[in-house]
């Protein structure tokens, strides 16, 4: 059996794209970059291009509904508290703050600005 990493990409839907990059540039103290118009209102998480390694984008959808059943995309971190400590300045909630997960790390589970399940997972 081949183990790799199976996660490639990811989308997540957003009703106001402006606010949610204003959230996930503040909490992850990064640049988001926005894609050409064509492709409709979105903008990409930097990655990079010369080593494997996951990247997405939030995507502004108009028909989006807000529900419970999100998919949670968990984002690396060298230690959850690090972004944890930024989310409610950034608009957003913490649900769960960090707690282990044995052998595993740790996780953090937070809300965005629209409304979506968020993950933060570290090894301290």
């Amino acid at each position: 059996m081949k183990i790799v990493n199976p996660v490639s990409w990811f989308d997540i839907y957003v009703s106001n794209l402006d606010r949610a990059k204003k959230f996930y540039e503040t909490v992850f103290n990064t640049q988001l970059v926005d894609l050409p118009i064509e492709w409709g209102k979105q903008a990409l998480f930097p990655f990079n291009h010369e080593s494997v390694n996951i990247s997405g984008a939030l995507v502004e959808k108009e028909d989006r509904l807000e529900n419970g059943n999100n998919t949670i995309v968990y984002f690396a971190s060298d230690d959850c508290i690090t972004e944890e400590a930024r989310v409610e300045k950034a608009g957003g909630k913490i649900i769960k703050s960090k707690m282990s997960i044995g052998a595993f790390g740790f996780i953090s589970i937070l809300i965005d600005t629209e409304g979506n399940t968020i993950g933060l997972h570290s090894q301290k």
